[in-house]
């Protein structure tokens, strides 16, 4: 039996496997304890022998060094529930999962995969090998430094591309301007210029962030995901049309842009934890 988590800056999503059966369980991140839910998870189905998260903040050897969306009660969760329980754990950036999932979906060897949900990620897959960086910091692209703002991102900066081009982003200046929590179509769409102006600036961001990831990656598919695109599919062909220009000609000219195709990435990504774990 094995558990499968994503952890995102609003859900924490799991799945057990069972031989006849997939158990599904969707609940808030931001009111569920990360441990706890596992071990209560552990109580009720005691043969589970390997767990795989997708963990939304920045991983290394199974430690989470830091987390700017989440509360974190034991950074060192493969060592604690190794050394507690007779199972094998292993966690990962969501983004890392997700780019995992997607290559395996496409059957390709060069996917670059940029997520927008609570914050925004990417992750790159070259030669069929994921590029990790030196702490497995790779393409963090949501705290790419971008413009100076009044607004602080969860990782404590002022000038992450997050706080443009993400849901939390959206929220935090949404907020501040005292606006309606409403969606991206309707600040885009609103008679209120200070709304559509939120909804330029998230558009400027992302397109920004594509360029930069398709001029340095230079990937042959780039995926886009997470809650905010599947909720605004638009963003695609608008993408599409704008990225000329931005990103680099030689790059973008070889570049397929598509959508995910996965009903949730990175947890797709966390089945495959089990047999990446020596990457």
């Amino acid at each position: 039996m094995k558990l499968s988590i994503d952890v995102g800056g609003t859900n924490l999503r799991s799945e057990i496997h069972m031989p006849a059966e997939i158990i599904c369980e969707d609940v808030s991140s931001q009111e569920n304890d990360l441990i706890d839910f596992i071990e209560a998870k552990l109580r009720t189905y005691p043969s589970i022998s390997f767990i795989g998260i997708s963990f939304a903040g920045q991983v290394y050897k199974g430690e989470i060094l830091s987390a700017p969306n989440l509360r974190v009660r034991e950074p060192k969760i493969k060592e604690y529930f190794e050394s507690k329980y007779n199972l094998k754990l292993e966690i990962d950036n969501d983004l890392n999962c997700a780019v995992r999932a997607e290559a395996h979906y496409f059957k390709s060897d060069s996917v670059l995969a940029l997520y927008v949900g609570t914050g925004l990620g990417s992750a790159f897959m070259d030669d069929g090998r994921l590029v990790l960086g030196a702490k497995n910091q790779a393409f963090e692209i949501g705290h790419i430094p971008y413009k100076k703002t009044i607004l602080a991102c969860g990782c404590g900066k002022t000038n992450c591309i997050e706080l443009y081009a993400s849901a939390s982003g959206l929220n935090k200046w949404m907020k501040y301007f005292n606006i309606p929590k409403v969606s991206l179509f309707e600040l885009e769409n609103s008679p209120d210029m200070q709304s559509r102006e939120i909804a330029f600036e998230f558009k400027e961001a992302l397109l920004f962030a594509a360029a930069t990831l398709i001029t340095i990656a230079n990937p042959k598919i780039m995926v886009l995901g997470g809650g905010v695109i599947k909720r605004n599919p638009y963003l695609l062909e608008w993408l599409k049309e704008n990225l000329k220009g931005q990103a680099f000609s030689a790059s973008l000219d070889d570049v397929e842009i598509v959508m995910s195709e996965l009903q949730n990435g990175a947890i797709s990504g966390a089945k495959l934890l089990e047999e990446n774990k020596n990457e």
